[in-house]
Order: structure tokens, then C-alpha cells, then sequence
């Protein structure tokens, strides 16, 4: 939790278990977070796949306007990946700035608005999401420069 000493976590230094408690039990049931009843363990006991999930509840409910995620699946199942990409639409849908930076073809063709390709510290290429396809990308990966 990163805002722990704001209202209404905490007053004049003092911090309000209650209502961390409180919502810790509400992002562990929100974002699926396993086992039950984890809410009081440190995050790094959790497995890698939850510890992902603790990330991305602590990074969406800060309520920022820039988003960004790097391989927020990797390692995660399907069912948790289906998870996060729900969540990254949803805060473009909230009009706020989501950087998906991922070695994920699928995901970056399936979630992007506009896809930027970097090859050897130059973006070589740039397209629209909706535009977007293997071939196009591949050659933009390999150097070769594309712009839409």
C-alpha cells in the first residue's frame, strides 16, 4: 500500500488498521488474490503469479493518469492474464495513458491503440492497433521501417 499515510488510512501519523485491513480484504477479493485469507502475509511469501496480482491492485487503485506496464502477464495463467487485460482496458477506457511495454505479440496487437517497435535504440516503426499484423510488425522488428 502506497498511500498508506493519507486519509482515510491513516490521521496525523497514526494509521488506521481498520480501514488498511479493510482494504486489503477488498483488493484480495476484487483481484483475486489466493489463498484466502492472506490479506495479514507479507507479498513476497505469495507465489509470483498473486505477487503480480498485489502489483497491479496496488498501481490501478493509485489512481494515476499514466499507466505503465512492463510483461504485466508473464508467468501468469490464462485466466489471469484475461485479469490484467481487463484492468488495462479498463483504465484506457478511464481516459488514462497505459504504456504496455511486453514481449507479447498477441497482447500487444490485442490491446494497443497505436504500437511503437524499437530496434536497435530507434523506433523503427509505427502503427495503429486495428492495423496492426504479424508481417508488419515483423519488419519493424528487424529494422525495417514502417509508419501508419
Amino acid at each position: 500500500m502506497q498511500n498508506f499515510e493519507k486519509e482515510p488510512f491513516s490521521s496525523h501519523g497514526i494509521l488506521n488498521k481498520d480501514k488498511i485491513t479493510e482494504q486489503a480484504n477488498q483488493l484480495v477479493g476484487k483481484f483475486d488474490i489466493r489463498p484466502s485469507g492472506c490479506e495479514q502475509k507479507p507479498a513476497g511469501q505469495l507465489s509470483g503469479g498473486n505477487q503480480q496480482k498485489v502489483i497491479i491492485a496496488r498501481e490501478i487503485t493509485n489512481d494515476t493518469d499514466l499507466l505503465i506496464a512492463v510483461n504485466p502477464t508473464r508467468g501468469l495463467d490464462v485466466g489471469a492474464i484475461e485479469f490484467v487485460h481487463k484492468y488495462l482496458v479498463e483504465q484506457r477506457n478511464k481516459n488514462k495513458a497505459v504504456l504496455l511495454v511486453s514481449f507479447e505479440l498477441d497482447e500487444i496487437m490485442s490491446l494497443s491503440d497505436r504500437i511503437e517497435v524499437i530496434f536497435d535504440g530507434h523506433i523503427s516503426g509505427s502503427v495503429r492497433g486495428e492495423d496492426a499484423d504479424e508481417n508488419t510488425l515483423g519488419l519493424m522488428m528487424a529494422g525495417g521501417a514502417v509508419h501508419g
